[in-house]
């Protein structure tokens, strides 16, 4: 009597008769008759392989604990593989993940471990994926779920950190001083630059105004000379002659018994000579 197996999507069986592997069978009914086959399932889906924490030594020599995870899964074209040519594909890539790792993490030194995690995931991907073709498995992810270095060692990376820190800080620190005073320095630039432009325009206009008040005031002399000069061509001889008159009665009634006058003085009393000629003819022209 046959046995009927029925597979999933996801399934995949070996079928073996009288121990000769004939092929995979599925998804659907697949029949085994007891004694002439045997058949071993496949699952396709990806699976998640929990790897221990175990404890490797960097290219330093520096202990440190590693455990990660590996996600793999059966190809479907080359599932028969996975039956015939490992006899427990599982334990074979979690053995082939331990050993590799401790060699990605013996080419590396301790702090490019801490550092660079998805290098390293990178890193085990790849040499894990080359490896398990042959079985007909394919390695999708290898993530580091925790790197944990012994305590001395992470003291020391504590203390580390906290004089990073405080560089950082003091950095931080000067060059806000430094950016203060260079503000501090700039605004007392620009203050004296507007000073002295300040000042500057303040001579520019203080002389510009100078200039205009000499200019009104030297314009408002020529006016006056003109006003002058026009009431002085109005004035005849006996006028200025007499204003001499009276300049020398204002003279006699000095202090002074001696006067020196220009020879054009003579010329202004000229006319009152003639004048008084005219005036002493007309009287003896009355007398006689």
């Amino acid at each position: 009597m046959a046995i009927v197996n029925f597979l999933r999507n996801y399934q995949r069986m070996a079928r073996f008769r009288w121990g000769n592997f004939e092929g995979m069978r599925g998804p659907g009914p697949v029949w085994l008759v007891p004694i002439m086959h045997s058949g071993t399932r496949v699952d396709l889906r990806t699976e998640v392989l929990d790897i221990a924490r175990q404890t490797n030594i960097t290219k330093d020599n520096a202990p440190i604990d590693i455990d990660f995870l590996v996600y793999m899964r059966v190809m479907v074209d080359y599932a028969d593989r996975s039956v015939l040519e490992v006899e427990n594909y599982r334990v074979a890539v979690i053995g082939l993940a331990t050993t590799t790792l401790r060699a990605v993490v013996g080419d590396i030194d301790l702090d490019e471990v801490l550092s660079q995690r998805e290098r390293i995931n990178t890193l085990l991907r790849e040499k894990l994926d080359a490896e398990t073709e042959r079985w007909g498995i394919k390695v999708t992810n290898v993530e580091i779920r925790e790197i944990e270095p012994p305590s001395d060692i992470q003291d020391a990376m504590n203390r580390q950190m906290s004089a990073e820190r405080v560089r950082r800080a003091v950095v931080r620190e000067a060059d806000g001083t430094r950016a203060a005073a260079i503000t501090v320095a700039e605004g007392e630039k620009q203050a004296a630059i507007l000073k002295a432009e300040g000042e500057r325009q303040a001579e520019i206009l203080q002389a510009e105004g100078d200039q205009q008040a000499a200019i009104l005031r030297a314009q408002g002399f020529s006016t006056a000379l003109d006003k002058i000069y026009e009431v002085a061509r109005k004035v005849d001889a006996n006028t200025l002659s007499l204003q001499y008159f009276d300049t020398l009665k204002e003279l006699g009634a000095g202090s002074s018994t001696k006067f020196i006058f220009p020879m054009e003085f003579t010329n202004l009393l000229k006319p009152f000579m003639s004048m008084t000629e005219e005036r002493s003819g007309d009287q003896d022209g009355n007398s006689g």
